[in-house]
């Protein structure tokens, strides 16, 4: 028993100390690479965060990043999105239309219509929205997503202060879709034919008619500086900073010129002056003969226009004569 213990225990491989030393290298070499790894992570992670911040500076400095419109959001079920059943039950428990109107006003956090227009528009707005599903009969659950597909609607026309009424109609539309067919999770048949016809008419006369409107109130008014650099000339100031440094030069003394000047600068000032008013006079006929086809042509609609009204007027001063006789009586 004991030779074979011996035996088996002579019989096992005891590692050696080069063999040991080889491990210990290759777990240094997998620490060392987890390292590098988690410092790769991390200047990446960094590097990505500098990218998105330059990017977001880059947008808030440039003016010209915000020339076309936000892409408008995905469209999806919106009920109980901003008007929850408990909001909709503190709605549906109102007796009167005043009393509706302040409680829709705290659950919107609207302020005081005396306080800010903005607030008040948007107030009537969902105000009469709820009265119009009260009188179709709407469920809560059909109102609350009814003023959410509204309140998406007004995010989506206030995004941008430019034109862009097709895609906020292509958008209600498909979120509308997305209300009258039972496609879950994309989809849900919430609505049926005859409301989803309702509340897209109520919305087309109501909304859409006065989107100019909307838009005029609720985003920042765009201008448009325009500037022409003509070919050989130089380049002119704006008109504010023209005014603006026509106003200091009032202030300020006259520089004094001086008397000896040298001749070719003189020659210099004369072809530049003569450019200038050769283009002035180019200007000026193109422009009167535009004008002068203009009002030749105003001219005959208007001669077109009272002849018509004069033939009109006479047809109708003309006395009513009787229709001629086709033919004589003839007698027996």
């Amino acid at each position: 028993m004991i030779s074979s213990k011996s035996s088996h225990v002579l019989g096992m491989r005891v590692p050696s100390e080069s063999e040991h030393l080889s491990e210990l290298q290759r777990e240094l070499e997998k620490g060392r690479s987890s390292v590098s790894g988690l410092t790769m992570r991390s200047r990446t992670g960094t590097r990505s965060d500098s990218v998105t911040a330059a990017s977001a500076s880059v947008g808030k400095d440039d003016p010209t990043a915000n020339l076309f419109p936000p892409p408008l959001p995905q469209p999806g079920i919106c009920m109980w999105k901003y008007l929850d059943i408990h909001s909709m039950q503190r709605l549906e428990k109102t007796t009167t239309l005043e009393e509706m109107r302040e409680v829709l006003a705290e659950l919107l956090e609207l302020g005081s219509p005396q306080q800010s227009l903005r607030d008040a528009i948007t107030l009537d707005l969902f105000f009469y929205a709820l009265i119009f599903c009260r009188q179709q009969g709407f469920s809560l659950e059909q109102m609350s997503a009814a003023c959410a597909m509204l309140q998406d609607l007004h995010k989506a026309c206030v995004a941008t202060p430019l034109g862009n009424v097709e895609e906020c109609y292509r958008y209600f539309t498909s979120v509308l879709f997305c209300h009258g067919v039972r496609r879950p999770p994309f989809s849900i048949d919430l609505f049926k034919e005859e409301q989803l016809l309702a509340l897209a008419d109520y919305v087309v006369n109501t909304y859409f008619r006065h989107f100019k409107l909307y838009k005029y109130v609720f985003t920042p008014q765009v201008r448009l500086d325009l500037s022409l650099a003509y070919v050989g000339l130089e380049p002119c100031k704006p008109w504010l900073e023209a005014k603006e440094g026509s106003g200091e030069e009032e202030v300020e003394e006259e520089p004094v010129i001086p008397e000896a000047e040298e001749p070719e600068e003189e020659v210099e000032l004369e072809q530049k002056t003569n450019k200038v008013c050769t283009l002035q006079t180019y200007i000026k006929t193109q422009l009167n003969k535009e004008l002068g086809q203009l009002q030749q042509v105003m001219e005959e609609q208007l001669k077109a226009s009272e002849d018509r009204l004069n033939s009109k007027l006479n047809a109708l001063e003309r006395p009513n004569q009787p229709p001629p006789s086709k033919g004589k009586n003839k007698t027996k």
